[in-house]
């Protein structure tokens, strides 16, 4: 905004007093076009307006105003209030009208101008505004405690279904809401949860709430093919390179479950190739890169064996272990039990990855015989959002890890070229999240399994939270069915979780207000990959306003 003193200087004419009525006149007229226009958003809006929940028609008045007011730019008019010691009409979220008409009201005082309260026409004012805010939050989530401001929710980890203290400590540490993720786990260990949480709560002395967070059609990369299980036996040695500790193997015959304490890895041996063994016999192999390497039995008992290796050993399936007993010829054993290490695909710039409806997922083989080498292919468990995708649309994978874009689509599957990853590359494994923000996609947030799901949910819950919601409809749907179960008390969380949720959250909000409890979660993770984390911070502002 121009400075005035300066402009005075610059051009010669003399400084304009703040109280000056042309200026208090000009910008009450911009002030009246404002308010007409927040008078009119609200009719336009008056069809949402119908239905809602006793007490919250005042509440959607004021943001029908709000978004009449966000629809231009008016911080040149903000200026020029604050110039003259108005308030700017910042932060007036919860009384947005009544804000604007005290502005209006100083600016015909100091215009000289007669002023008449217009308070009918403000749903809420700068007092009610604030109450409800709290009002509300405390329906929501319940009273915040004495010691602070704010509730802390926890994520119940697995573990609590079968750890009762583990709850009672987490209440004890001031948990006010616990929040169960049925993407997770299941019905048998949510109910176990709810129980631990309502007789810590009980023991307590305090309500504490329980959110149970629906799964949605959240999009996700399908199984990968397991990599070949390896066990590295690796001594330990000083600063110059001398084993101060032998790398140590313990062998077992078929059917024992034995387990040294000292071993750093167990495996499985033929049967009579273990009965062989004895204190000091040689086995020998070549591991997996080809290394002659060669272990020594330092412990033998009736269930299993201690073998000691001063080299590092690299043991694979393939690998083949020869016993060189006191007596009798050598003879040999494959291995078994070895740790299945998770399918990844290997990933870099330049890629080309197939991103198919289902299936196991597998890196890219290589060419041979003049046939063209096979891509890299993984499925997701959305298989809708292949028929959404467009040629040129950006994808993410694993929490925007790994980014790539659509370059074609074929026969039912995503051709994609990687475009973002680091240097090294990227591992990219199962159950990871998919996110497509140019995608407007379609799918519905409640889910089949979300439908199983409700009838369990319904009985433990005090809030439900709905996953990847982007429309009204998605609102109204989980509402009807809340309604079907006799559960329309229960407090509902709308997840801000896609690009397309934040667009469509006033709509979103208002069909919220048709029931009596309502919340807003921002799951900053899947909204910062769509949005681009440089607007993280300002779309998790814009959201909070409009929530206020």
């Amino acid at each position: 905004p121009p400075r005035l003193n300066n402009m005075a200087k610059q051009t010669g004419r003399h400084e304009v007093e703040p109280w000056d009525p042309a200026v208090c006149l000009a910008l009450i007229d911009q002030l009246w076009a404002v308010r007409r226009s927040m008078l009119a958003n609200a009719e336009r809006l008056a069809p949402w307006l119908k239905g809602l929940a006793a007490g919250r028609v005042p509440s959607a008045i004021n943001l029908a105003h709000y978004l009449a007011l966000r629809q231009v730019d008016f911080r040149p008019l903000q200026a020029q209030l604050s110039w003259l010691g108005i308030s700017s009409l910042g932060r007036s979220e919860t009384h947005v009208l009544a804000n604007l008409d005290k502005a209006l009201g100083i600016l015909h005082l100091l215009a000289g101008k007669p002023w008449q309260s217009l308070t009918s026409d403000e749903p809420v004012g700068s007092r009610r505004g604030p109450a409800l805010l709290r009002q509300h939050a405390t329906a929501l989530l319940g009273e915040a405690p004495q010691n602070r401001g704010v509730r802390v929710m926890v994520t119940l980890p697995s573990e609590s279904a079968s750890d009762p203290r583990l709850i009672e400590d987490l209440v004890a540490a001031g948990m006010d809401v616990a929040r169960i993720n049925c993407a997770h786990d299941t019905a048998t260990q949510w109910r176990a949860m709810a129980r631990h949480v309502r007789r810590a709560s009980r023991q307590a002395g305090r309500p504490v709430r329980i959110l149970k967070d629906l799964g949605g059609p959240k999009v996700r990369t399908g199984p990968v093919a397991s990599a070949q299980g390896v066990v590295k036996l690796k001594p330990q040695r000083d600063a110059i390179g001398r084993v101060t500790k032998p790398a140590r193997l313990a062998v077992r015959p078929p059917g024992s479950l034995a387990v040294p304490a000292t071993a750093d890895a167990v495996l499985s041996v033929d049967t009579d190739w273990f009965g062989a063994l004895e204190v000091g016999a040689r086995v020998e192999l070549r591991d997996a890169r080809d290394d002659r390497r060669h272990l020594t039995v330092v412990e033998r008992h009736e269930d299993c064996a201690v073998l000691e290796s001063v080299h590092t050993v690299y043991i694979t399936e393939q690998s083949l272990m020869s016993l060189r007993p006191r007596h009798g010829r050598p003879f040999e054993t494959a291995v078994a039990d070895l740790p299945i290490a998770q399918g990844q695909l290997h990933l870099q710039r330049g890629d080309v990855l197939h991103l198919v409806a289902d299936g196991v997922g597998h890196d890219a083989l290589p060419a041979r015989g003049g046939a063209p080498a096979k891509p890299a292919t993984i499925a997701c468990t959305l298989p809708e959002a292949l028929l959404q995708a467009r040629k040129g649309h950006r994808i993410w994978f694993d929490d925007g890890r790994i980014g790539g874009v659509v370059r074609q689509r074929v026969r039912g599957r995503l051709v994609i070229e990687i475009t973002q990853a680091r240097l090294a590359g990227e591992k990219l494994a199962a159950d990871k999240g998919i996110n497509l923000p140019d995608t407007p996609m379609q799918t519905p947030a409640l889910t089949p399994k979300d439908l199983e799901d409700l009838p369990v949910v319904t009985k433990l819950a005090d809030l439900v939270g709905l996953s990847f919601c982007q429309s009204a409809q998605d609102v109204q749907a989980l509402q009807a069915h809340l309604g079907q179960l006799q559960a329309q008390h229960l407090g509902i969380v709308l997840k801000i979780e896609t690009q397309r949720a934040f667009e469509h959250l006033p709509e979103m909000l208002l069909a919220a207000m048709s029931g009596p409890v309502a919340g807003v979660m921002i799951a900053r993770g899947d909204l910062a990959v769509e949005c681009g984390y440089e607007r993280m911070a300002e779309v998790q502002e814009e959201t909070l306003w409009l929530c206020e």
